[in-house]
């Protein structure tokens, strides 16, 4: 009896402290980025830092059952629990509750739920319990169309209901199923593509056709094997309209402050008068992200000791941008423990997933990880300033019930999974 009973707690526990370690420190810089005075109530859930409290406390039960359910459920029932997910997807657009221009929330009492949050996971059981299928080869073209599938309609939903930051992280599937034995070719396409993005709105389609057929004929004219001549113009001429297709997009599809925040990124804009009006208009949260995390220093201000969190000097630090309060109050050293903590939570989730037994589980585990990975580079390069502000939370880190619960969900589905190895005798 005492043999069976310690079966139950034979997890890997030291990616659980990682993320007690994430969740307890993404909680006090909640509280330093959202507290207004010098009194401090835990428990009033009026403020962000007492919500979030709750959430935590709540994530606890929320662990408790995930890992009381047995593994096999997961992986039978993915296809139900994805099939649910996208319903739930589909009926913001009837009862969604709008929140800066983005439906992706349901209003329950006095609280909202982002199903988009818990949409990852699903996705990642139906990727994972579809590939993994004796009768699919992720090496034929039908099947790939199909898995490529699962990820697009959650993919679209979401864009649709204008949150394109979350649509972003959908790509990280990419990195599982070229694990997974997915040919290169469409990994070259994906960088070529985001080099003609970036080229095209920086230079204009002229230059980046000429570039791109100097490459493309040097290519073909130093290749061994050549082939025919056709090829590399019938390349050259989807480069073009892949070239005007993007500029097309960027002027006439994205909205104004999306257009916005890429021309400051790429400086498109060349008026110096303009352009400092953009940054105080489009770029203000960054701007003052950037002078929050350098005022920090080495060794940081102290808890509830920076004058720019305090200040509220970057609006709703507590949210996208809670890593400039890291910055400034616990410093560089205290920034680049944070990034450590990070990095050893995806190595220890990717070395787990090697050794998994069966597809299934090691597929999942690459999803958890490439879904983490994205919303972490994102978040920290935008808070940095390296890329585009784009409106995606740091996970485990940053407020909000819905984030916390879904990054849970998907890490502690893996646990229990992972469990399964731990546990054969």
């Amino acid at each position: 009896m005492v043999r069976e009973t310690h079966r139950y707690f034979k997890f890997d526990w030291i990616t659980i402290i990682l993320f007690l370690l994430l969740v307890g420190f993404g909680w006090l810089n909640i509280l330093s980025a959202s507290h207004t005075g010098e009194t401090i109530d835990y428990l009033n859930f009026d403020e962000p830092y007492g919500k979030q409290l709750m959430f935590v406390f709540l994530t606890f039960g929320l662990i408790v059952i995930i890992l009381s359910i047995d593994s096999k459920f997961y992986e039978r029932f993915s296809s139900i629990i994805y099939i649910i997910s996208m319903l739930s997807l589909v009926g913001l657009f009837i009862f969604g509750k709008n929140v800066n221009g983005a439906t992706s929330w349901y209003a329950i009492g006095g609280m909202t739920i982002q199903p988009s949050e818990f949409a990852k996971a699903a996705t990642a059981l139906a990727v994972a319990k579809y590939v993994s299928d004796l009768n699919t080869d992720i090496k034929k073209f039908k099947d790939q169309i199909q898995t490529f599938i699962l990820i697009a309609i959650p993919a679209i939903l979401v864009l649709l209901q204008n949150d394109a930051g979350s649509t972003i992280v959908y790509a990280a599937f990419f990195f599982v199923l070229y694990r997974e034995g997915l040919p290169k070719i469409y990994f070259t396409i994906g960088v070529v593509v985001v080099l003609i993005s970036v080229f095209s709105l920086k230079f204009g389609t002229i230059i980046t056709s000429v570039i791109g057929g100097v490459v493309i004929f040097s290519n073909h004219f130093f290749t061994k094997k050549r082939p025919h001549l056709f090829q590399p113009l019938l390349i050259l001429i989807a480069c073009i309209i892949l070239s005007s297709g993007i500029k097309f997009f960027y002027q006439s599809i994205l909205q104004p402050h999306q257009q916005e925040r890429i021309s400051l990124w790429l400086r498109l804009e060349k008026d110096p008068l303009k352009l400092e009006k953009m940054k105080k208009t489009f770029a203000y949260n960054l701007n003052e992200s950037e002078k929050a995390i350098s005022s920090g220093g080495a060794t940081g201000k102290g808890f509830l000791e920076g004058t720019r969190t305090t200040g509220k000097f970057v609006p709703e630090q507590h949210t996208d941008y809670i890593f400039s309060t890291v910055g400034e109050e616990w410093g560089f050293l205290g920034s680049a423990l944070v990034v450590i903590v990070f990095v050893l939570l995806l190595i220890r989730i990717l070395h787990l997933a090697e050794l998994q037994k069966s597809q299934f589980s090691r597929m999942y585990g690459y999803a958890v990880a490439a879904i983490i990975f994205m919303h972490f580079m994102i978040n920290i390069g935008m808070v940095m300033g390296l890329i585009p502000t784009i409106g995606i939370p740091l996970p485990l880190f940053s407020y909000g019930g819905s984030g916390l619960w879904g990054f849970t969900i998907l890490l502690f589905i893996f646990i229990k999974l992972d469990s399964n190895r731990i546990n054969e005798w």
